[in-house]
């Protein structure tokens, strides 16, 4: 899609449902879920948040993110069983409910990151044992590793905490068995990943992974995978030149929308912020677009003819709990 078609259709967003024929809401900061006992209606909208508020909406944010999870789910069904059942509109996911694994499976093919828990920040701090592995002297940042490496995290409403392996078993957080079954599909998932996506022009840089059990004990891929918003990724035809030449690669970004606003008022302080500049929406839009035309090779198409929420709601009608939907 180009940026005279996100320009024109820059107001075909979604903020928020409120389908109470669905069943009851919980709203995340992108998604909003309807839990309809043994499955989950995941609703995916236009926000974009950070600094714990909602900041922008993005067009076709939502559509991007499900249709890039849905492509990865059906390529990597072989590898593990997924929750996906259903995708009855383009924002939409109906999938399984499964109890949660507690931790967050982070894979890494390169050394990278400028956070304070980034593999990068924490060697250039002299860190080298990493716990269940260990990073040999002179790496560079945005270098490949030999092989992806894993770093897990448990999951928190507050902020993740690192952890590694060994803890996760000493701790009785997850059972060795269940826990060397989650890295082995990881790291498979990750492997396919990369491969499928150096198929496209992209570097798959990292990502994350959630999983859950079922009654049986079955481990299954939940949540989302390989989307912009729980991955990295790296044009893959400029690399090997910016790399030589100690530039850093191209990149899908999502930042300069975060820092604009940074720049630009108090996010944490202010009760109201400044609107978003249209043109660093249609921007962030485009680039959500990029990724997800050029990962599954599909070009967007979007049904103007209703409104957002009309449509979604008429594709979800025979998940309807109530026999009305006026």
């Amino acid at each position: 899609m180009d940026y005279d078609t996100i320009t024109a259709h820059a107001d075909y967003v979604i903020e928020s449902t409120d389908f109470s024929e669905l069943g009851v809401r919980r709203a995340g900061k992108v998604r909003d879920i309807y839990d309809q006992g043994d499955t989950l209606i995941i609703i995916t909208t236009d926000r974009y948040s950070a600094f714990d508020r909602n900041l922008a909406l993005i067009p076709f944010k939502g559509q991007s993110l499900v249709a890039i999870a849905s492509f990865w789910f059906e390529k990597t069904k072989g590898i593990i069983a997924n929750h996906m059942i259903d995708t009855p509109d383009p924002n939409v996911i109906v999938v399984r409910k499964y109890e949660v694994v507690p931790i967050e499976v982070v894979v890494r093919g390169y050394i990278t990151g400028v956070t304070s828990t980034s593999l990068w920040t924490k060697y250039q701090a002299g860190e080298r044992d990493f716990g269940s592995f260990t990073l040999p002297e002179g790496l560079k940042k945005n270098q490949k590793l030999d092989a992806p490496v894993i770093t897990p995290t448990i999951k928190s409403d507050v902020h993740d905490e690192a952890i590694t392996p060994q803890q996760i078993i000493e701790r009785g957080i997850v059972p060795e068995d269940r826990w060397r079954e989650i890295e082995r599909a990881a790291l498979a998932l990750f492997i396919h990943g990369t491969e499928v996506s150096r198929e496209r022009g992209l570097i798959l840089v990292d990502t994350k992974y959630e999983f859950g059990v079922d009654e049986r004990g079955q481990v299954t891929l939940i949540d989302e995978i390989h989307t912009p918003d729980s991955s990295r990724y790296w044009q893959l035809g400029s690399y090997d030149e910016r790399f030589s030449k100690g530039e850093e690669p191209e990149y899908f970004d999502k930042e300069f929308l975060r820092l604009w606003f940074k720049e630009n008022s108090d996010p944490y302080g202010d009760n109201t912020l400044p609107e978003a500049p249209k043109d660093k929406v249609v921007e962030l839009a485009h680039r959500y677009m990029r990724i997800y035309e050029q990962l599954t090779g599909a070009t967007c198409a979007v049904d103007f003819s209703l409104p957002i929420k009309e449509r979604i709601r008429n594709n979800l009608k025979k998940y309807s709990r109530s026999v009305s939907l006026s």
